[in-house]
């Protein structure tokens, strides 16, 4: 039943009213000025108002407006003698969920309580409802992101609007210790000053926790991991300066569930897209991934002013390996090229298998001169190198190389391939084991530098 308050400037209306209430199971408490009905509804909870019309110093509308403001989940049931259209109307439009014209019959009373209770139910279930749509389509929308820069925004944003958090962060678990994700709320300086204190403390736990000790000027600091079955893949830091919502446990741990799903998405998506950028004899980059690689060079180096080389290789009479020793000695060769390259190269620098038997490294920050420097000694390395001697035999083979630098020859990705390219194949047609420089002008093939050995 329904705890009332009853506001009537009229003892025998009070006496009335609340004997036709309490009749029908309520609790009512009975006021007669407006003063009396601030002090009633901040000293204790209330269901429904019924209230008059007309009060000494006030009237029923100002208490329909006072409550409706401070007290939204109140239903206000008005009662008057002035049978007329216009308070009626305005009663209504002001939220009043009935309006009655004394006299008013006990049957008419309770059922205009019956029905202001039933229809507040039906909006608290409909603004819980829609709340518990938000979680869904929030939860789908974490769980659905694939970039990781933006999944901490959707997190974080979702654990704001969720859980009205006045500060979130997000840590990240890598097979390392626990490093800042994202945040939300709180100051850099404050992140920073709290990620090695919430890694120290947070590494390897599994379970919601309530953290003290903090500098941090919120009361309630409460953790969440963010776990695939066994695996931890993240912890979920929630601040509060005022207690937390009674369904917080509910709502994060729902949040930390899609999250710890789009963390491991994320591992997975990852995965593919190395398998997708990937050769699959050398395990060296592939041509896909070159393009990517060098639309990203050039778009630094504009912005920047900046340069970077290009050494496109082709294997000097490979197709000879393959006719003496067979395809299997030839694939594991190329394997073994791969690596050679790889240890004339810096980590930095890009070693790509562009197809068949040609290579391309991608030097950054390398200009020309430095670029014929590392092609030379590739081009040395190759010639004395003694290939698959696991197989009971001992294969020596050149390279030719041609050498194109950004800015230098070209100032777009597929020219700069093309010049190398170019460049490379001017050895092939003559002495091989040769460095080819690209040429300013492409007709002007005697303007390339070569470098023989």
């Amino acid at each position: 039943m329904a705890r009332i308050l009853l506001v009537d400037d009229e003892k025998m209306a009070r006496t009335l009213y609340g004997d036709y209430l309490r009749a029908s199971g309520h609790t009512v408490t009975a006021v007669c000025r407006f003063e009396e009905v601030r002090e009633a509804l901040e000293s204790a909870e209330y269901d429904a108002v019924v209230t008059d019309l007309i009060l000494p110093g006030a009237d029923g509308m100002e208490v329909l407006r006072y409550t409706k403001e401070r007290y939204p989940g109140i239903e206000v049931v008005v009662i008057t003698g002035l049978d007329k259209v216009d308070p009626a109307v305005r009663a209504i439009k002001s939220g009043a969920a009935e309006y009655l014209v004394k006299p008013v019959a006990p049957e008419a009373l309770q059922h205009a309580i019956r029905r202001a209770l039933t229809t507040r139910d039906l909006l608290q279930e409909n603004a819980s409802l829609r709340q518990y749509v938000s979680l869904l389509e929030m939860g789908q929308r974490i769980a659905t992101t694939l970039d990781r820069d933006r999944l901490a925004i959707a997190v974080s944003s979702a654990l704001e609007a969720q859980t009205w958090a006045g500060g979130v962060i997000l840590l990240l678990r890598d097979g390392g210790p626990l490093r800042l994700h994202g945040s939300a709320g709180l100051e850099p300086e404050l992140v920073s000053k709290l990620e090695p204190l919430l890694s120290a403390q947070l590494q390897g736990v599994r379970a919601p926790r309530t953290l003290e000790g903090l500098p941090v000027d919120h009361t309630h600091v409460l953790t969440f991991p963010a776990s695939d079955g066994e695996l931890l893949l993240g912890q979920i830091v929630l601040f509060f300066s005022d207690a937390p919502p009674d369904n917080l446990t509910e709502v994060a741990s729902y949040l930390s569930r899609h999250y710890a799903l789009a963390l491991r998405n994320l591992g997975r998506f990852a995965e593919v897209e190395d398998l997708a950028y990937m050769d699959d004899l050398t395990h060296l980059y592939n041509m896909r991934y070159l393009h990517l690689a060098l639309d990203r060079e050039v778009k630094n180096a504009q912005q920047t002013e900046g340069t970077f080389s290009l050494l496109f290789m082709d294997l000097d009479h490979f197709k000879a390996v393959n006719d003496t020793h067979g395809h299997l000695v030839g694939s594991r060769l190329l394997v073994e090229v791969g690596r050679v390259l790889k240890g004339c190269v810096r980590e930095r620098d890009i070693v790509v298998r562009y197809g068949g038997d040609e290579y391309v490294v991608l030097l950054r920050n390398t200009d020309s001169g430095g670029a014929l420097k590392v092609a030379e000694r590739i081009r040395r390395t190759m010639e004395n190198h003694h290939f698959v001697p696991r197989e009971g035999i001992s294969i020596t083979l050149t390279t030719c190389v041609g050498v194109a630098s950004f800015p230098e020859h070209a100032r777009d990705k597929g020219s700069l391939l093309d010049m190398a390219d170019r460049a490379m194949y001017r050895g092939k047609r003559g002495t091989r084991n040769v460095i080819y420089m690209a040429a300013m002008d492409l007709e002007a093939t005697p303007a390339e530098r070569k470098v023989a050995g």
